[in-house]
């Protein structure tokens, strides 16, 4: 069963945003709260609890992984961004929106499209994401959470699917090790993915905040 952290979710408490940073440098997995829906996430370094992320949505390895990020300066770290792709950045940043990038080699293999050697990464506007990613100091995996199957043994997603929190920690208790609550109920409507790597920005996914994204490219 999964250990479950209550937190505020306007000022997280130091104490409990610390013990969940020290299970996610033990190799963690857990579920907690974004700024879209709930996400299944571990430390970016920790190779096995990205393997399990990976089993939990039943990822193959070709499929790239979005991360978290804290800050812009963070994200430069981890993906190269050119001039025109840090002004739209810079507008939109923290948000709803994944920004896709050429990975540096900070990024693991593992979490990378292959082909592309591209990275999924977001810079959230959530007090509890920006606490916990400051404390672990490394990137969070973000990955919509995924429930089992459905009434035809099919797997669904959050956002597919009209559930409860209490529904949804219930399905996950057994696959993670860490639930985050911050009593807010699981949201619906996903990210906007821009695609930065080209000459000209193009957004592949509408999702939150779209409008404004697009009123930026």
């Amino acid at each position: 069963m999964a250990t479950i952290y209550t937190v505020h979710p306007h000022n997280p408490q130091v104490r409990i945003i610390e013990q969940i940073r020290d299970a996610l440098r033990n190799g963690a997995v857990m579920l907690y709260p974004t700024d879209t829906v709930y996400a299944i996430g571990c430390d970016l370094n920790s190779k096995s609890a990205v393997e399990r992320v990976r089993k939990i949505k039943q990822l193959s390895n070709d499929k790239p992984l979005t991360f978290l990020c804290p800050s812009l300066s963070n994200v430069a770290t981890y993906a190269r961004v050119s001039d025109p792709a840090y002004r739209i950045m810079k507008h939109l940043i923290p948000g709803t929106y994944t920004f896709l990038l050429p990975a540096t080699k900070l990024v693991p293999k593992l979490v990378q499209n292959p082909k592309r050697q591209t990275t999924g990464i977001r810079v959230p506007n959530h007090n509890v994401c920006l606490a916990l990613l400051n404390a672990l100091e490394n990137p969070i995996i973000s990955t919509s959470a995924h429930l089992t199957e459905d009434e035809d043994g099919q797997a669904v997603s959050v956002e597919e699917s009209n559930i409860s929190q209490v529904e949804l920690f219930e399905r996950l208790d057994k696959l993670v090790d860490v639930i985050v609550d911050n009593g807010s109920e699981p949201g619906y409507q996903v990210s906007t993915i821009l695609d930065l790597t080209g000459e000209e920005p193009v957004i592949t996914r509408k999702g939150l905040g779209w409008e404004e994204a697009a009123a930026w490219i």
